[in-house]
């Protein structure tokens, strides 16, 4: 059975774009309301949804909207794409096994919203991309996929976020072919 997918972005949407241009999508959603994801979507002609957890009286009701626009569309996989909001109980219990993170490092190395500027300021001479289920915990879900990205001697910390980059475009789609996504 294919898999029904919402991606949901914060920023610029890379990650969304390499999805988008490779399996059907239900929607893409963003909180924030200026995003360029936003202007990518309407690009691909595909649809968007955007509202701001301030617009709401608590990150449950703002969790509870999220349930609404899922279950409407009948999402059986929710992919984050540098989504920067810590997932809430609330959806959690709602889509639990459902939802999936990338994360430019090699978890458990370097959890958070920072894990290419960890990974340099600490000057491994590896990282790379991660993606895992979403759990309660911070970049803790279990592990589905990774692959390593070396720093190479002549990286600039601009080159190295640019592998990484690279590297999570080939894996994100790997990821969603083994986890029975419709292609395009």
């Amino acid at each position: 059975m294919t898999k029904k997918i919402a991606v949901f972005a914060s920023g610029n949407g890379s990650n969304f774009q390499v999805i988008a241009e490779q399996f059907k999508l239900a929607f893409v959603f963003s909180d924030k309301r200026q995003a360029h994801v936003l202007k990518r979507a309407g690009a691909l002609k595909i649809d968007s949804y955007s509202f701001e957890l301030q617009e709401f009286k608590n990150k449950k009701a703002y969790e509870e909207a999220l349930i609404a626009l899922l279950d409407q569309h009948n999402i059986d996989l929710i992919c984050l794409a540098g989504y920067m909001k810590i997932i809430g109980p609330t959806l959690l219990e709602a889509y639990q096994g459902k939802i999936i993170n990338i994360h430019p490092a090699y978890l458990p190395e370097f959890p958070g919203a920072h894990g290419i500027e960890d990974a340099w300021k600490a000057g491994v001479t590896e990282t790379g991309v991660t993606i895992h289920w979403v759990n309660s915990g911070v970049d803790t879900g279990k592990i589905i996929k990774q692959v390593r990205v070396p720093r190479l001697k002549e990286d600039t910390i601009d080159s190295f976020e640019n592998r990484i980059h690279e590297a999570e475009y080939h894996l994100y789609p790997e990821v969603l072919r083994d986890l029975g996504a419709e292609e395009k």
